[in-house]
C-alpha cells in the first residue's frame, strides 16, 4: 500500500514538468546542449523556435519546431 501512496504522489509531482517552457526571447546565456523554446514570429502560426545551446566557438542550433498545446506553457517571464 506505501509503493502505491508513493508511486501516485511521485506521478502527481512529476505531470506538470512535461510541460515545455515557450520564453518570449531567447536567453543570453544557455548551457551547452540544453533547449530553450522561444516564440518567435518568423516561424509562423504554430510554431516555436528551437534553441540548442552549444559548445565555446561553435553557433547554436536553431530550428521551427511544432508543439503541440499539451505540451507548451508561456512563460512571463524575460531572461
Amino acid at each position: 500500500m506505501r509503493a502505491f501512496a508513493l508511486g501516485l504522489i511521485i506521478s502527481a509531482a512529476a505531470s506538470p514538468c512535461l510541460a515545455q517552457t515557450v520564453l518570449k526571447s531567447e536567453p543570453l546565456i544557455l548551457a551547452p546542449y540544453e533547449i530553450a523554446f522561444v516564440q518567435d514570429p518568423s516561424c509562423g502560426v504554430g510554431k516555436v523556435r528551437k534553441v540548442t545551446g552549444a559548445i565555446r566557438g561553435l553557433h547554436r542550433r536553431k530550428a521551427c519546431v511544432t508543439l503541440s498545446a499539451e505540451q507548451a506553457s508561456l512563460a512571463s517571464a524575460t531572461p
